[in-house]
């Protein structure tokens, strides 16, 4: 056990991980681990909250694509309130990793009343800053699309916390690394990349929408060659740990993006088709880096 915590441990700003491998934020619930043991994964990453409950937009709310999944969610979640009342107690009970709590907000005011809220209580190691939500202050604009914005708000919220501090990224903005520069600058002890990009799907016999959001988030095996360019980016560009998601479904997958410059990786989509993905990519991994006698921080950054 030594040995393989060893060759797969690796590290975020504040965290150790006994495993390279977490959880996307909003793709994999607490019954996935009737299939697989928790250590598998090196932290649980929750679905975004938010501070108010959100309900979601109405059905159809997923399409599957030729290569991926279109999702009009909406962020539904219950609201901060409620998931401390109920949900945060129940997941410190039941966990034997650590957990980290994604959270957005509309505008900078509520991410920080999250942060305040979340901060009295014990049991969380970090947090996932969702800057992919449209700014209100801003006329609508995603935070995470300006890297003034990212700057001030970030500054603000590590002012806060002594916790880990995640922040995800969009892949819908004109220079990801100078957006990654920003949540570095202001103190973001990781990052984490991509979130959806933008996606469609129209009924070619109709000519409706396919969902009840027609331009929604795409994600899964189609962007991989868009989210491994990206991290490879941003990894190159900050000096702080890259968390790295978008269309892993094989150990080989994971393998590219830590050759890219990540430091962990994260699985989402994949889950939906197959729920044994994270453990058959664990077990991948531990494979290859046995049969070569190396340590996954030997690999990590080294692409060619």
């Amino acid at each position: 056990m030594e040995r393989i915590m060893s060759e797969l441990s690796t590290s975020l700003g504040k965290i150790n991980l006994q495993s390279p491998i977490l959880n996307a934020s909003g793709t994999f619930g607490t019954e996935y681990f009737n299939f697989f043991q928790q250590g598998i994964l090196g932290a649980y990453v929750t679905k975004t909250i938010t501070l108010k409950p959100k309900i979601g937009n109405p059905p159809p709310r997923l399409y599957e694509t030729e290569a991926g999944l279109l999702n009009a969610i909406g962020l539904q979640n219950p609201g901060l309130k409620s998931f401390l009342n109920n949900d945060l107690f129940d997941l410190r009970e039941y966990l034997k990793i650590p957990l980290i709590v994604s959270f957005s907000g509309a505008t900078q005011e509520e991410f920080i009343r999250m942060l305040e809220g979340l901060e009295l209580h014990c049991g969380i190691y970090g947090y996932e800053i969702n800057i992919s939500c449209p700014n209100v202050e801003n006329e609508g604009i995603a935070f995470g699309t300006n890297p003034d914005i990212v700057f001030n708000l970030v500054e603000k919220l590590a002012r806060l916390t002594d916790r880990e501090l995640i922040v995800k990224l969009s892949p819908n903005v004109t220079d990801i690394a100078l957006i990654a520069q920003a949540a570095e600058a202001g103190g973001a002890t990781s990052i984490s990349l991509i979130n959806t990009l933008y996606g469609m799907a129209i009924n070619w016999e109709t000519g409706k929408s396919r969902l009840s959001i027609p331009v929604c988030g795409y994600s899964g095996i189609g962007i991989k060659p868009v989210a491994l360019a990206l991290t490879y980016q941003t990894a190159r560009a900050v000096k702080i740990p890259v968390i790295a998601m978008g269309g892993i479904h094989s150990w080989q997958d994971a393998l590219e993006f830590f050759y890219a410059g990540a430091s962990a990786i994260a699985i989402g989509t994949a889950n939906f088709s197959n729920p044994l993905t994270i453990p058959e990519v664990y077990q991948g991994l531990l494979n290859f880096l046995t049969q070569r006698n190396l340590n996954l921080k030997d690999i990590i950054g080294k692409v060619n």
